[in-house]
C-alpha cells in the first residue's frame, strides 16, 4: 500500500513537546504533500482540535500538563473517525490497556525511524478500512 497515496488527502495533527521531533514531523509529512498542524501541549492542542478536525492524530505520551492518553480521552468524541497514533517510549501494560480502551489504532516507539512511522500509519489505515468495510457489508 503506497501511504503517502492514501494520506495526502488527509489532515494530520501532531502535538509533541520535543521541539526537534514535532518539526520533524511535520517536515516529513510536509515534503510528502501532507496537510500538516502541530502543537506542542496537550492544552496547545485541545484549543487547536475544537476549532477543526483531522483525519489523522499523532501524539506523544509525555507531555508536561495532560499525557497524551489523556489528551486523547478529551477529543475521544470530537474526533471519533481520527486515526490516532500514541509516540511512546515508555509502552508498559497500563499504557497499552489505556491505549486499547480508547481504540488507539498504533503505537510509534522511540527512537522511531521515518519506517516506523509508515508501518504503523499503514497498518492503522489497513486496520481502519477493514473494520469500515465490515460496517458496510
Amino acid at each position: 500500500m503506497d501511504v503517502f497515496h492514501k494520506i495526502r488527502e488527509m489532515k494530520i495533527f501532531i502535538v509533541d513537546d520535543d521541539e526537534w521531533i514535532r518539526d520533524s514531523l511535520r517536515i516529513f509529512f510536509e515534503t510528502e504533500g501532507c496537510r500538516v498542524l502541530a502543537a506542542e501541549t496537550a492544552e496547545e492542542g485541545l484549543s487547536t482540535i475544537k476549532d477543526q478536525s483531522f483525519d489523522i492524530i499523532i501524539v506523544d505520551y509525555r507531555l508536561p500538563g495532560l499525557d497524551g492518553i489523556e489528551f486523547l480521552k478529551r477529543i475521544h468524541n470530537a474526533q471519533a473517525d481520527a486515526i490516532k497514533i500514541l509516540i511512546t517510549a515508555y509502552r508498559t501494560e497500563n499504557v497499552v490497556a489505556e491505549a486499547k480502551k480508547l481504540k488507539i489504532q498504533g503505537f510509534i516507539e522511540k527512537p522511531f525511524t521515518s519506517d516506523a512511522i509508515m508501518a504503523s500509519l499503514a497498518y492503522a489505515i489497513k486496520r481502519r478500512d477493514m473494520h469500515s468495510r465490515l460496517e458496510n457489508a
